[in-house]
């Protein structure tokens, strides 16, 4: 079956129905939805309704992750806070959060917030777009489950961890760098895995230091248990540079952990000594820098946005007629889906089928369910 578009409205709405079902408050459930979809809208599939069952869903569901969050400031300045999210919705704590440090840096130039006990938060470039509206730069990262290994070693030992920056222009959408700093993310396997797709060649590394290729399937199930790991923006060793991408990666580990006390490393598995899933409690941090506490919001996002048409004007390579900056191909994406709606592949399909079977949301009637 092939994919098939689910309606904007339709898919929203399912999406908060179902969150509020396995226990989240109505309000969260609503910031959970814009955050889970905001990815499918700029086109990331990999962090969209793709994710909605395995890592929100059934984490409620076999309880490691609270469907009621209790947001708690445990230490505050005024340009600073420490949270603890006590394993909340990871989404809820983002927003939460950014919406501090936006309020900080609105008062006083700078805003900076940590967060540990948390959970995935999807995408970071939400964030980073929460700021830029406000006029602000947005910054963030996150830790996350060991997958990645660092240059000349073959274990996981620390996360995707993206490294994400977002600046004002004078154009309709920010500059928006939102990437992990390994090749690629375990979404981007998973993804492969629903799809098809086999592993690109030079992204996952095995114990003998070799790549791994072929079926995603089984090199996600190699990532799991330890076998394999993901490699760091460059890749294997230091000839294209992955010593880059191992030390962005390490910067946003410490910046994730170091400043709220938090886990790190190996101890965000997921699973105690005994293989039992526990709550992840990956660690967040956000920082907002007002423009307007420069030259003004108006002189950045000008010049913000004469640099960046300077370089896509630059001269092009044989073959191609465009060059990008982060965020525009987001952009268009969004500009060709928001009078349609979502692509919905045949894996995840059955999938909201089965929540919408299992909370007793009948009255939602999918593209599908007509064939």
């Amino acid at each position: 079956m092939p994919k098939m578009i689910v309606d904007w409205e339709t898919i929203t709405s399912f999406v908060i129905d179902a969150f509020k079902g396995v226990g989240v408050p109505e309000e969260d459930a609503k910031i959970c939805a814009d955050v889970l979809l905001a990815s499918d809208r700029r086109g990331i599939e990999s962090h969209g309704v793709n994710r909605f069952k395995p890592t929100y869903i059934d984490r409620i569901n076999i309880g490691i992750q609270n469907p009621v969050t209790n947001y708690e400031i445990i230490r505050e300045t005024p340009t600073t806070a420490v949270v603890d999210g006590h394993d909340g919705m990871g989404q809820v704590i983002g927003y939460k959060s950014m919406q501090i440090a936006i309020k900080k840096a609105k008062e006083y130039g700078m805003g900076m917030v940590v967060v540990r006990n948390s959970c995935h938060y999807g995408i970071a470039g939400y964030y980073s777009d929460m700021a830029c509206k406000e006029g602000c730069i947005g910054i963030t990262g996150t830790n996350a489950r060991p997958s990645v290994a660092p240059t000349f070693g073959v274990e996981g030992m620390f996360g995707t961890n993206p490294l994400t920056i977002g600046f004002p222009t004078d154009e309709e959408f920010p500059f928006n760098l939102d990437c992990a700093t390994s090749i690629t993310q375990n979404g981007k396997i998973e993804y492969y895995e629903r799809i098809g797709e086999d592993v690109h060649p030079g992204t996952i590394i095995n114990r003998d230091g070799e790549p791994v290729t072929g079926d995603a399937g089984v090199a996600l199930k190699a990532i799991r248990n330890g076998t394999a790991a993901l490699t760091p923006l460059g890749g294997i060793g230091e000839e294209l540079a992955g010593y880059k991408g191992y030390g962005y990666a390490l910067a946003v580990e410490l910046l994730s952990a170091a400043l709220q006390d938090g886990l790190y490393g190996k101890a965000l598995d997921g699973k105690d000594e005994n293989g039992k899933p526990v709550p992840y409690r990956l660690g967040h941090f956000f920082i907002a820098i007002d423009t307007g506490h420069f030259l003004g919001e108006e002189t950045a996002r000008k010049k913000a946005g004469e640099i960046i048409r300077s370089v896509r004007a630059s001269k092009k390579a044989p073959g191609h007629d465009r060059i990008y900056t982060a965020g525009e191909k987001e952009w268009d994406i969004w500009q060709s889906r928001k009078d349609s709606g979502v692509p919905i592949n045949e894996s995840v399909q059955g999938e909201l089928n089965e929540i919408r079977d299992k909370l007793g949301l009948a009255g939602y009637v999918f593209p599908w369910d007509k064939q």
